[in-house]
């Protein structure tokens, strides 16, 4: 793995880059092996190095005799897809400022299907989460909000269903400013829920700010600063009750506004945690010197996340209405791996001239 990967030398500084390094399905494929394998080929079944690049293109462990391809157990594992097609969508996935939708992402890259390309976005968002990401610190502010089902005032378009309650913490930064954020659904604002949610996502010994809600009571016997914010209190001193969790009301905020923006507001609850996961990257990279860099990252840790099976994205109900196929239109995209176009402008003068 890079240590410092630098733009332009690891990863794209533009999309004219990225057409031009990853021209051909083979170009795209030795990239992955190179994020898959910098220091050469180490066999995933018994964690050996060396062996051979077989004719089909697989690899042959020297110790065990295993056989395997770049993209065995990864998340592009016997994807139909061509990788042209799946660097393009991670580039416009990562370096969009707010993502971007499977409809936009269908018409933009001609797919016939519209669930191959919402579950191609789904599988991106599968790999957005490390296991061992540091957990927030310092001092956070920990709320809930509810999040998702049919906005009041909205015709067409939207999920049908109740809001999901969402937990949130936010690093805050002295004397202003936000650090990371986490954010996921939970059953209920009961303690357990709450507890739950707290320690998975914040570290112990942390300064941790809620409102007057019962269910954080006890947070200190687990090893935190607690610093409950009483609403009734700040009502009775005249204050605004919602400026005593500023981060966390900013986030919500900020999340809701992205949800109807960029996917009008048409999340199912059962795949919400998905778009949180997609929301919490955009705003921890949100300072992010080059976009280029959280395409690096994705592929990263693509080629690093185990095989995402599209009968798992739809074991829960599937997304809402989707579009028709346009006739003669294909479920998989054709490569954009093609040959010049012989610069058909120049053809029409001619179709067109006496």
């Amino acid at each position: 793995m890079v240590d410092a990967p630098g733009a332009g030398v690891h990863y794209p500084r533009s999309t004219g880059e990225v057409l031009a390094w990853f021209r051909t399905d083979a170009d795209c494929l030795d990239y992955l092996e190179w994020l898959r394998w910098p220091a050469g080929f180490l066999c995933p079944d018994c964690g050996q190095g060396g062996g051979w690049r077989l004719g089909d293109g697989r690899f042959m462990c020297g110790g065990c005799g295993g056989r395997t391809s770049v993209t065995a157990g990864t998340v592009f594992d016997r994807t139909r897809t061509p990788l042209t097609v799946w660097f393009n969508a991670c580039w416009l996935f990562a370096t969009s400022k707010d993502g971007v939708s499977a409809l936009s992402l269908q018409r933009t890259l001609e797919i016939g299907s519209y669930q191959t390309a919402w579950a191609m976005l789904h599988r991106l968002r599968a790999v957005l989460v490390r296991q061992e990401r540091e957990q927030l610190s310092g001092t956070v502010e920990v709320d809930e909000t509810f999040i998702g089902g049919q906005e009041p005032g909205l015709r067409g378009g939207r999920a049908k269903g109740k809001k999901v309650l969402t937990a949130i913490a936010v690093e805050v930064i002295e004397p202003r400013g936000y650090g990371r954020c986490r954010m996921a659904p939970v059953a209920d604002a009961s303690a357990a829920c709450l507890h739950a949610f707290v320690t998975d996502h914040v570290a112990s010994g942390a300064r941790v700010i809620t409102d007057g809600w019962a269910g954080y009571r006890g947070l200190e016997k687990l090893g935190y600063t607690h610093e409950p914010r009483s609403q009734r209190a700040a009502r009775a001193r005249g204050e605004d009750p919602g400026e005593l969790l500023p981060a966390v009301h900013r986030v919500a905020s900020l999340t809701k506004r992205w949800l109807l923006g960029t996917h009008q507001g048409a999340i199912d609850d059962a795949h919400l945690p998905d778009y949180l996961d997609e929301f919490v990257f955009r705003f921890n990279r949100r300072r992010s010197a080059s976009r280029g860099m959280l395409f690096y990252r994705v592929l990263q840790l693509a080629v690093h996340h185990d095989p995402v099976r599209y009968r798992d994205l739809i074991a829960h109900p599937q997304p809402g209405q989707t579009p028709r196929k346009p006739p003669g239109a294909r479920g998989h995209p054709p490569t954009l791996e093609r040959p010049p176009a012989g610069r058909p402008w120049r053809a029409s003068d001619q179709h067109y001239s006496g």
